[in-house]
């Protein structure tokens, strides 16, 4: 009969186990599949409000390029709770136009927790003296202008909001509410409206529009990849125009195998 543990073993086994930290990922896809079942039909306000006051409470964060349709997100969000952090990325390439919006946008909504990343200055330093990137190579330009800072500004969270619709471009059709993302749920809250909600909404709720959009810019992002949308075009046809892109990389990604190079 093996004799009895003594009482500081059994400790230290206990300090051990304590001691074990857990590295798999807070969502899986089977739980994206079970919200985006029980949240089917359900308004997006509501679905807001429930996951924002209950769940998700302290975990999520919303993320806003502050272009022509954000205020709608940012409305939903707000009348939740403004105490919901609010990352934006600037890239340092942004049109004032965007940086005005997004400081009247987010005052006239009250969020109180505005969290804004820019690009490394020591990847800028290697990858992009010049600045010029997006000239030659767009992709590796969002790399380093966006996916690296928003993996930064996502690190504190498990969950964040996307303001994606479908009807924005081909890559968009069919898309979920509800999604994972490098381990991430990912919020799609708008992925159903068509252009003639957001319309109604912006008008019901008297939002302030970007100032860009006047001028024929449906789809903003940095200025130097960013062209005014044509008749007849999908709203991002303005984006990375002359190039085959129509995403920036911060959508979709996944985070690069060893053996692989980082996107940035």
């Amino acid at each position: 009969m093996a004799a009895p543990r003594s009482g500081r073993s059994a400790m230290a086994e206990a300090a051990r186990s304590i001691d074990m930290i857990d590295t798999a990922p807070p969502f899986t896809a089977e739980d994206a599949a079970r919200l985006n079942a029980r949240f089917e039909g359900v308004d997006s306000a509501d679905m807001l409000r429930e996951l924002l006051t209950g769940e998700l409470t302290g975990r999520t964060a919303v993320v806003s390029s502050f272009g022509a349709e954000s205020a709608v997100l940012l409305h939903l969000v707000a009348q939740v709770d403004t105490e919901t952090p609010v990352i934006f990325v600037n890239t340092q390439k942004m049109f004032g136009e965007t940086l005005a919006y997004r400081d009247e946008l987010s005052e006239r909504l009250g969020f109180v927790d505005l969290r804004v990343f820019r690009p490394d200055p020591r990847i800028l330093a290697e990858r992009d003296k010049t600045g010029l990137r997006w000239s030659y190579d767009p992709d590796g330009c969002c790399g380093i202008r966006k996916v690296e800072p928003l993996r930064r500004a996502l690190a504190p969270f498990q969950a964040w909001i996307s303001g994606r619709k479908g009807f924005q471009s081909g890559t968009r059709t069919a898309l979920p509410r509800f999604e994972i993302d490098e381990g991430r749920l990912k919020l799609n809250p708008l992925a159903d409206w068509p252009k003639e909600r957001l319309e109604a909404y912006f008008h019901e709720h008297d939002l302030p529009r970007h100032p860009l959009e006047a001028q024929g810019y449906l789809s903003i992002g940095c200025a130097p990849c960013t062209s005014v949308v044509k008749p007849g075009e999908d709203p991002r046809a303005g984006r990375w125009r002359g190039w085959d892109k129509v995403e920036c990389g911060i959508h979709g990604g996944r985070t690069p195998g060893p053996d692989e190079e980082p996107v940035f």
